[in-house]
């Protein structure tokens, strides 16, 4: 069965990720701990399948509160798989979606883009630089360092970053090859991208309890505690930042 297989390489991925990205990861969370002492948030943005690794951190059952995924439906297949090819390569579009947003230079954001290359993660992260905000890219440092950049400086996401960590997948994502097939399957680097940011996170919380700070921590809405006004009151102190969470809220 060529899907334990599959399941293995996973394993081995994780290994990967952490024994060479954890020094990486324990400064993107102590990143995000002062940008939460800070009273900021962390945005987070990403492109076709990376905007699932965007989303992972959001509205999360035990993920962190202050978290506002950018989202678009031409980005996030909603129009189409092929308009979100046509979307990410699109000059001037990542500011048209940050122009949308409550963004301060108290927060943080983190960019997912596997392959690195693409207009709209780039320019994201420079458009979040311009307005004083650290920035974080999840991305795949080998595919991108031999890939030819489609963003006008020429740059790649890990180049106009404060701080990268690798996916650590195969170049081209899938992980495997089958007898007979050209293609390799077995797509990795969603997995990556959640363990990665789910990670941050972590960190993140632990640094700010272990100092005695509040960790506003999101319960799952489906054990039955969690009411719609406990939620409400959770978000209470980031009303009008998080553009996502309810119309209501973010008017």
């Amino acid at each position: 069965m060529l899907f334990t297989e599959y399941i293995e390489q996973i394993r081995q991925l994780l290994d990967r990720i952490q024994t060479g990205q954890s020094a990486a990861i324990a400064t993107a969370g102590a990143l995000v701990a002062e940008t939460l002492e800070r009273s900021g948030i962390v945005h987070t943005f990403g492109t076709g399948h990376s905007h699932m690794i965007a989303e992972e951190a959001f509205f999360r059952a035990g993920g962190l509160v202050p978290v506002n995924a950018i989202l678009d439906t031409r980005l996030a297949f909603l129009d189409g798989a092929l308009e979100s090819t046509r979307a990410e390569r699109e000059e001037g579009y990542a500011r048209s979606l940050i122009e949308r947003e409550c963004i301060t230079p108290n927060d943080i954001a983190i960019l997912i883009s596997n392959s690195g290359r693409n207009t709209v993660p780039i320019d994201m992260a420079l458009e979040m630089k311009a307005r004083g905000l650290r920035t974080i890219a999840i991305t795949n440092l080998k595919q991108s360092a031999g890939a030819v950049s489609r963003h006008p400086s020429g740059r790649r996401l890990f180049e106009v970053v404060d701080l990268a960590i690798d996916t650590c997948v195969a170049e081209g994502d899938a992980m495997l090859r089958l007898e007979n097939l050209e293609q390799s399957i077995g797509p990795a680097s969603t997995i990556a991208g959640a363990v990665i940011i789910n990670s941050i996170m972590i960190e993140a919380a632990a640094l700010l309890a272990r100092s005695g700070r509040s960790v506003p921590i999101f319960p799952s809405a489906n054990l039955g505690a969690a009411s719609d006004e406990y939620i409400a009151s959770l978000y209470s102190p980031f009303r009008g930042r998080i553009r996502c969470l309810d119309k209501e809220m973010t008017q």
